[in-house]
């Protein structure tokens, strides 16, 4: 198998080159475009790796499907779908209404910018910062890693330079959909984004994920079946921008990526995938992530469909 992801990982390097690392947050223009790396942890406890699979990055909106997650385990379905809808926008993440017409839930999805941020002020907590730690505590635990913590320069530059991010929350906030203080909901939603992980934590969540709610090592329950179901499902149609349609039919599987280069795939019952190469398309997916997890799924038939 890493003779597999090695052979996958030189066949997909030169992708490299048609993309470029973030540079709209200062702090993510410094990263190795070429760092590469992928981390498959299976159903049974196997698990294998190639390339700069330890290397650490910020999960951006690979948080999503965690904060999608714990919103769920706090409100329910039905709280949840009161505030988001579930429907792929056909736009840009971080795209801004600028119709006359009333934004309303349903135009956004929790795995775009504007669901995310809504979904932060969903959370449980008597402050902001109880609701960040009971976010970061859940991803430590699915990622089976208590060491996961914040990149604190990369948070100071997503908060210092997170301009759209803020005129999306003052949007929500003029039509309502949005009751609190707006900047302590884009202090979690920012400290959400720059926590620090590498692709085996994303392998380890992806694989939770997979196993509906169970933890691989241990079986034990860590949230309802349900709930994996609603995620995975939103990641298939929503996970990966405005490219989901496409990535769905090159790679099949529910994924969700981040414009700090990762990408987290979910193969349901079988396995979870973690990869890392910062070099972006235009729509923020990982280039040669994208080319390893479709050479993946076809050489191991991992496609849903």
């Amino acid at each position: 198998m890493e003779e597999l992801l090695e052979q996958i990982l030189s066949e997909c390097r030169p992708f490299i080159q048609k993309g470029k690392v973030a540079t709209y947050i200062p702090e993510l223009a410094k990263q190795e475009p070429n760092d590469f790396g992928i981390y498959v942890q299976n159903s049974d406890g196997s698990h294998y790796c190639a390339g700069d699979c330890t290397k650490h990055f910020t999960i951006q909106s690979i948080v999503k499907p965690v904060l999608l997650l714990l919103a769920l385990m706090d409100n329910g379905v039905e709280g949840v779908c009161a505030h988001v809808g579930v429907e792929a926008t056909g736009k840009p993440f971080d795209a801004i209404n600028v119709s006359d017409k009333s934004l309303l839930s349903e135009h956004f999805n929790p795995m775009v910018n504007a669901g995310a941020i809504v979904l932060c002020s969903l959370l449980k907590g008597e402050s902001y910062d109880v609701r960040f730690e009971r976010l970061l505590n859940l991803v430590r635990q699915l990622a089976d890693n208590p060491e996961i913590g914040v990149d604190e320069a990369v948070f100071r530059s997503e908060q210092e330079c997170g301009y759209k991010n803020r005129a999306l929350a003052y949007l929500l906030k003029a039509h309502g959909l949005l009751q609190d203080d707006v900047e302590a909901v884009l202090r979690c939603y920012f400290r959400a984004c720059s926590i620090r992980v590498c692709s085996r934590d994303l392998a380890h969540i992806g694989m939770t994920l997979a196993n509906h709610g169970r933890h691989f090592k241990t079986d034990e329950r860590l949230f309802p079946a349900e709930y994996a179901r609603f995620v995975n499902a939103v990641l298939m149609t929503c996970g990966m921008y405005d490219g989901s349609g496409e990535f769905a039919i090159r790679v099949g599987i529910p994924a969700k990526s981040g414009v700090g280069g990762g990408i987290m795939g979910v193969v349901p019952t079988r396995m979870g995938i973690g990869i890392y190469s910062p070099a972006l398309d235009e729509k923020g997916n990982s280039v040669a992530g994208i080319r390893a997890l479709e050479q993946l799924s076809k050489r191991m038939y991992l496609g849903i469909f």
